[in-house]
């Protein structure tokens, strides 16, 4: 049986759409020729996707370069606001900075990769509206961890097939093995560490976010290991995360 676009690769024009819109976001702007010639289509192509980007409000053009509008943010929003977890993990993330004086973060996964939902930056010279949104492999993120220990095994396999174990750091774990001999203590000691395995001098915690059984997020505490010692992450953090969890999960058993 002849295979449709749903069941190959896709449709070509919508890939090409697509790209177009991540060289767009890649380059902080650009026009139509730097366009074509980095992905290498007619320039005639790139200005009809971009004429129906811009319709849309998709793109906007500022002079000569085209720039990502601000519907993409009401897309954003508008899912963002559709996770069971968004309204009390706001608030917890909330309280979590305050108490700890820390980078807190309200985590969830999509396509084997942790997403960044929300956060605060605690007592950290780090503008948060710069990480929210982005995306990072889960197996050197605190949260990520905490989620992909809470996910079948099958699926855990099919995320380090795709993504692999690429090495932020001298301490990132790149084995497999070893990954899921930790994913296996995470389970039972209920919460990750990442002790600089992502940036240097950086250290966090993270718990995951359960909902009727099912794993859908992770809140995590970050900052400096001076700070964010190993001591203190499986003390007072994990104290205030597990007493944020709760709370979360009470809100959602009576929403």
């Amino acid at each position: 049986m002849e295979q449709g676009p749903s069941e190959g690769r896709g449709i070509k024009s919508d890939e090409t759409l697509f790209d177009i819109v991540e060289h767009i976001q890649d380059l902080d702007g650009a026009g139509v020729t730097e366009l074509a010639a980095g992905l290498d289509i007619a320039k005639s192509t790139v200005h009809g996707h971009l004429t129906t980007l811009r319709d849309r409000g998709l793109v906007v053009k500022r002079g000569q370069q085209y720039h990502l509008g601000l519907k993409f943010f009401e897309y954003g929003q508008y899912v963002r606001s559709q996770l069971d977890i968004f309204q009390s993990g706001m608030f917890a993330v909330d309280r979590l900075e305050a108490e700890t004086g820390e980078m807190s973060w309200l985590i969830t996964h999509q396509n084997g990769k942790a997403i960044y939902v929300y956060g605060r930056g605690g007592d950290n010279d780090i503008d948060v509206n710069t990480i929210l949104g982005t995306q990072v492999h889960m197996h050197f993120n605190s949260g990520g961890k905490a989620i992909l220990a809470h996910l079948p095994d099958e699926e855990v396999e099919r995320i380090v097939d795709e993504h692999g174990l690429p090495a932020r750091t001298e301490n990132t774990i790149t084995d497999r093995e070893r990954l899921y001999d930790e994913l296996e203590q995470i389970r039972e000691q209920g919460y990750a560490l990442n002790l600089s395995e992502d940036l240097e001098g950086i250290q966090a915690i993270g718990v995951p976010l359960m909902v009727n059984g099912e794993i859908q997020g992770a809140l995590s505490v970050a900052g400096p290991a001076h700070r964010m010692s190993k001591e203190r992450c499986e003390g007072e953090i994990l104290d205030h995360l597990r007493a944020a969890t709760d709370e979360i999960d009470l809100t959602l058993a009576y929403r």
